[in-house]
């Protein structure tokens, strides 16, 4: 663990940024670099858990999305889609957990073009083990429960403002 700071650098960054004449860009400039270094802070807690399983945190994602279907398979279109990362990063895990022997590509029974991914039965055991790992991370992220629920409120408006996802449509009742 790092040595711990007298002072806190985001603070000190928004008082040099106030004293400098940009006032109406310090309190941006404290969200995105406070959300940055919290994003660093769980992102090296995330690798330590998973560092034994030989797994990072994508690798991690891309298996457990698969645990989570029914068969454990998925098409590749479907887990780009889920997982909110451009293509080219899908398919770079998606190679290197294939030739860790942790999950296969099968053609799509149905689309030629298409791929689907299958999980083997040591992939469920990996990402069972690192579920299991990350739990402990996730128990206690490090803040009391009300405010991580405060936490993801705020940061789930963000992203929607932002277009990340949208409100599902109601379901109509039935007849």
């Amino acid at each position: 663990m790092p040595r711990r700071l007298p002072v806190d650098p985001i603070a000190e960054a928004k008082r040099q940024w106030i004293a400098h004449g940009w006032d109406d860009a310090a309190d941006g400039m404290t969200v995105v670099t406070s959300v940055i270094r919290a994003h660093q802070l769980l992102t090296a807690s995330i690798e330590r858990a998973l560092k034994p399983l030989d797994l990072s945190f994508s690798r991690f994602e891309m298996l457990r999305l698969l645990a989570f279907t029914r068969e454990g398979r998925m098409p590749m279109a479907s887990a780009i889609a889920r997982l909110q990362v451009h293509p080219t990063s899908v398919t770079n895990t998606v190679e290197r957990l294939a030739r860790d022997g942790l999950l296969t590509r099968e053609a799509h029974p149905s689309d030629g073009r298409a791929a689907l991914l299958v999980l083997t039965d040591a992939g469920r055991q990996r990402v069972d083990d690192a579920t299991e790992a990350l739990s402990t991370v996730f128990r206690d992220p490090g803040l009391a429960p009300e405010d991580a629920t405060e936490l993801v409120r705020i940061i789930a408006r963000f992203r929607k403002s932002a277009g990340d996802f949208a409100d599902p449509t109601p379901v109509p009742d039935p007849l």
